[in-house]
């Protein structure tokens, strides 16, 4: 087993990183004291393919894998991950539905501005009575003759407000199934549709500079040439897409930590007590060779979930287990790393501050560490 990088990998692994360093790092905490949206980031990103990086060329993308993706986003979460899980949810969540279930129509009207970055996509699954139980679904849909009649709201719906957002899918209660259960189908809702309102954006503790709202449908109609894949495969559909997504955002996660690693190597070398740097004391020693040791086995554990999910084997278990580990080991290293600033982790000028706030809801968002141990231990028959 070889976890080695392709030439091809490594230098889009290289490319991304300058990038996140010369044009992210100088300017993103300004977007996060002023809560605004990086719009020129996204931009450069798009010129660079970022956004089309697993998706082929007849649609505008750059013909290369879903391990491709999870190498960018290690390299932007480094520096930032409100950048980071806008392109993440802009891939995994907005445009792969489409990709993956759409119809030839769909792909042809959608995924060319999607993968260019052009425009960006939201997945209205959560609701805000029904976070993890994702099978409590009250938002519904009627079929009208040719139309979907829309009822119902979302909850922390990424990429959903911008002013380049084009379209949000949606899971909604469309009938009920022979065995009694709601039938779930997805939806795709274009930004602007009568009926369809974006609350104000979210105050949020941490990705402070990405797009997060509450979303409404109080009678939206769409054409019924709008379902996305089968009627009444929208669980299984949104099952699929969150398994792939696990393996992203444990990237990401994978890389916060290894951003606080390079964040305190860099300080422990410069901070100066009792007359030497204070990297020259052991107990700092440990503390930064303990998340050195964390970050490189959650990659580990997405290179591996990637290569299984990539190579067409089964890969649920080991989609889970990278999310939760590098999710876990996101939140250590961000706690110690802060503590390893001292008082300075606490003033936003350090990054380490950006990622201690960013870091919790690694825990929380696309399947919390609760529903990972579930799908472990489902997986492993109990």
């Amino acid at each position: 087993m070889d976890f080695r990088l392709t030439e091809e990998h490594e230098a889009l692994r290289e490319s991304v990183r300058e990038f996140a360093r010369e044009v992210v790092a100088p300017v993103i905490a300004e977007h996060y004291e002023k809560h605004t949206f990086p719009y020129e980031i996204v931009r450069q990103m798009g010129k660079m393919g970022l956004f089309g990086l697993p998706f082929p060329e007849e649609h505008g993308g750059m013909g290369g894998d879903y391990f491709a993706l999870c190498l960018a986003l290690e390299e932007l979460a480094r520096v930032d991950s409100s950048v980071a899980i806008t392109l993440e949810a802009a891939v995994s969540l907005g445009a792969m539905p489409i990709h993956r279930f759409g119809t030839a129509e769909q792909k042809a009207r959608w995924l060319p501005k999607l993968v260019s970055g052009e425009a960006l996509a939201g997945f209205g699954l959560t609701e805000p009575g029904f976070g993890s139980d994702a099978g409590g679904t009250q938002t519904r849909a009627v079929l009208d003759a040719d139309e979907w009649v829309i009822n119902g709201s979302k909850a922390f719906i990424t990429n959903s407000g911008t002013d380049i957002t084009a379209l949000v899918t949606v899971t909604a209660v469309t009938g009920t199934r022979p065995d009694g259960a709601k039938e779930l189908s997805t939806i795709i809702v274009p930004s602007g549709t009568p009926g369809f309102t974006v609350a104000p954006a979210y105050s949020k503790v941490g990705w402070t500079a990405s797009d997060t709202h509450e979303l409404t449908f109080d009678d939206c109609r769409v054409p019924a040439a709008n379902l996305l894949g089968e009627r009444g495969r929208g669980f299984a559909q949104f099952l699929r897409i969150l398994d792939e997504g696990r393996i992203a955002i444990a990237a990401l996660a994978v890389g916060l930590a290894q951003g606080c690693v390079d964040e305190s190597v860099k300080y422990a070398k410069e901070r100066q007590a009792f007359g030497r740097p204070i990297g020259n004391y052991q107990a700092i020693q440990f503390k930064i060779a303990d998340m050195e040791m964390k970050a490189h086995t959650a990659r580990l554990a997405y290179y591996d979930a990637a290569a299984r999910m990539l190579a067409g084997e089964p890969f649920k278990r080991q989609a889970a287990i990278a999310k939760l580990h590098a999710s876990t080991v996101a939140v250590d290293n961000a706690r110690e790393a802060t503590q390893i600033h001292g008082g300075y982790g606490f003033m936003n000028e350090y990054p380490v501050a950006r990622f201690w706030r960013d870091s919790k809801i690694l825990e929380i968002g696309e399947g919390t560490s609760e529903v990972q141990r579930m799908i472990i231990a489902r997986d492993l028959g109990m």
